[in-house]
């Protein structure tokens, strides 16, 4: 469970101010596309998978909601806009696509979720604010376990070596350097995604 103290201050990292802002409408997205992926699936255990995946989602939007009010970062109109079409249209579209491509593209886009929290949380950090390191961890490593889910579901399919050399994401190539495997320990995350979906 995760624990916010009251303050008045304002953050001064206008990466951070925007990642917030970004990630809050990105979560919405993706929340909107599982909805559609998991009413298109017919097996039932991937459909309680998606779901669940999906309330995740709505949750890592709460506790992100909960960092802006904190530090009175207002929500973004656009982004809330541009994110709410995109997972409209994602959620719509995999009734057309097949059942590969959602797998592969929600697993993708897991992939680079996982920076994202960390990013933030480097960046709080930097900032000598280390009370939001628990829920951020607990969100990156949401989000590569969701990563895994969707990897594992279409590791053998005979379309992944193509996507992957179009896309730059599978069995050998990920958008974070995180090997749950190998360990990822919350003291450890900050050397983690140096250069992963920086600008």
């Amino acid at each position: 469970m995760s624990f916010y103290i009251k303050t008045n201050m304002l953050l001064k990292d206008a990466v951070l101010i925007n990642l917030l802002k970004q990630a809050y409408s990105a979560e919405k997205a993706a929340a909107f596309a599982y909805q559609g992926h998991a009413r298109s699936v017919k097996n039932i255990d991937e459909k309680k998978g998606i779901k669940q995946i999906e309330i995740d989602e709505w949750n890592h939007r709460s506790e992100v909601l909960k960092l802006m009010n904190l530090y009175q970062v207002p929500v973004s109109k656009w982004y809330e806009l541009k994110y709410y079409i995109i997972g409209k249209n994602i959620s719509a579209s995999c009734y057309v696509i097949g059942w590969f491509m959602p797998f592969y593209f929600a697993g993708n886009l897991e992939s680079g979720n996982v920076c994202e929290y960390i990013r933030m949380k480097r960046l709080f950090n930097a900032l000598n604010i280390t009370s939001h390191n628990e829920v951020l961890y607990e969100m990156s490593l949401k989000e590569k376990e969701h990563e895994i889910y969707f990897y594992e579901g279409i590791k053998d399919s005979k379309w992944l070596p193509f996507f992957e050399k179009v896309f730059h994401w599978g069995s050998k190539k990920s958008k974070n350097d995180i090997d749950l495997e190998e360990g990822f320990l919350i003291e450890e995350t900050n050397r983690y995604c140096e250069g992963y979906g920086e600008k």
